[in-house]
């Protein structure tokens, strides 16, 4: 059978998934895994380790779902997926080990590397999850689709790397994470319960002690004395958004955040362009009860003559101008939103079945990795040869990964079925069921 009529046979070796063209088995792992690997090897203690790893990252990558099984339906020549399974819950190797190993790679280029004008920021995210039995997950209330789901609870701090003056291309990866567990659950596995707040101070010390430089910015959630003052104690800026009816001193009275912003008449606001985008501001040092430093508040409104403010930020940064206040915390979006999204879109942040904690820690950090592999390819100076394109979002990337590997498939079976001479049965016999 000639190699046009197995490829027009009805039994493609690919699925068409959306605007998407899925491969239905891998001959050879994509160039930037190929190019990871060596990063990576020696943490591994033998080759079958490595080889799980290489094909979960490609699975991250590739796969429709990604799980263990449809990881491992991908390629042409693996072991079953109980394997993989017990490399991802069972087998020794230290996961932390990798994402440290992440962030010293990630080092060696320029544009990811530590800055001291970059922006750390924290938030958390919902991992929404089928199975009531995974370790860990629980009822939450997502504010955003406005309803209760089973999922896991992670606070998540990134690194922003500005670019450019208005930051449009910077680059930006997650750092590290803890798993939020419902005080009911820990008592009931007899675990210390440990609140968002207390997460969000280890986060900021893991920050300090890994001597990351930078400027914290972080939602309304966390703007509280307690977290103010300990990022403040370790001599670090931050940019937080203050919640309107917190009360504050102004003008030796106290009174909501709100009620201050009804004072500012229109003439007192001040025009600023940030992004393009036009905005009036006015700014103030104050007092808030429980903070032990003095703070700036800006207060934005859309229009001049606005009778609503729209937001209100804070920094223990004083003398700082409201242009650069705006500006660390518009990358708070950019470290947090951006990975969310993408994280769940295209490299299944949440697809993960696994039972056991350990098993959802693991595919956490390997997504973590997944992302900062694509993220050190988007806007080069010039394509890569693998990707032919020059590179600008997440998604991109992955459809440039499927376009090599679906390439490779396509060379594989011609090699075989006219160089090699193999009859269509024999191809078969590599190819998973369709």
């Amino acid at each position: 059978m000639g190699i046009l009529t197995i490829i027009l046979a009805g039994r493609m070796p690919f699925q068409i998934m959306e605007d998407q063209v899925m491969p239905a088995f891998i001959t050879e792992y994509p160039t930037v895994v190929k190019e990871i690997l060596p990063v990576f090897a020696d943490l591994f203690i033998n080759e079958p380790e490595r080889k799980h790893f290489a094909e979960y990252l490609t699975g991250l990558f590739l796969a429709e779902r990604k799980n263990v099984s449809s990881i491992n339906q991908l390629f042409a020549k693996t072991t079953d997926q109980s394997c993989m399974n017990r490399w991802l819950t069972e087998v020794t190797w230290d996961a932390e080990a990798i994402n440290e190993r992440r962030l010293d790679w990630l080092q060696q280029d320029p544009a990811t590397r530590y800055c001291k004008n970059g922006v750390i920021t924290l938030d958390n995210v919902l991992i929404d999850h089928d199975g009531k039995k995974i370790d860990d997950v629980g009822w939450f209330w997502d504010h955003a689709e406005q309803r209760y789901k089973i999922a896991h609870d992670y606070l998540i701090v990134s690194f922003v790397h500005p670019h450019g003056k208005s930051g449009k291309d910077a680059k930006h990866y997650p750092l590290e994470f803890r798993r939020f567990v419902k005080r009911e659950q820990c008592e009931h596995d007899g675990k210390p319960f440990i609140n968002h707040n207390a997460m969000f101070r280890d986060l900021v010390d893991w920050v300090i002690q890994h001597e990351i430089p930078g400027d914290f910015a972080f939602d309304s959630w966390f703007t509280n004395a307690e977290n103010l003052n300990h990022i403040d104690e370790c001599n670090r800026a931050y940019v937080g958004d203050l919640k309107f009816n917190r009360k504050i001193i102004f003008q030796g009275q106290e009174m909501k955040a709100d009620q201050l912003t009804m004072r500012i008449k229109a003439k007192d606001r001040k025009k600023i362009i940030i992004n393009d985008k036009t905005q009036w501001y006015f700014s103030k040092s104050i007092r808030i009860n429980g903070v032990d430093h003095r703070v700036r508040i800006v207060i934005l409104w859309d229009r001049r003559n606005s009778q609503s403010a729209q937001k209100i930020l804070i920094t223990n940064r004083t003398r700082w101008e409201a242009n650069r206040i705006l500006r660390v915390y518009g990358h708070r979006w950019v470290g947090t939103e951006c990975f969310h999204r993408d994280g769940k879109q295209h490299l299944g942040m949440g697809d993960c079945q696994l039972r056991k904690g350990r098993g959802q820690t693991r595919h956490l950090y390997l997504v973590f990795l997944a992302y900062s592999v694509l993220m050190r390819q988007l806007r080069r100076r010039r394509s890569r040869n693998w990707a032919r394109e020059r590179l600008m979002t997440i998604g991109q990337g992955c459809q440039a990964i499927t376009r090599e590997v679906l390439s490779r498939m396509i060379r594989w079976v011609y090699e075989r079925a006219v160089e090699l001479g193999w009859n269509y049965r024999k191809i078969q016999e590599y190819l998973p069921i369709i």
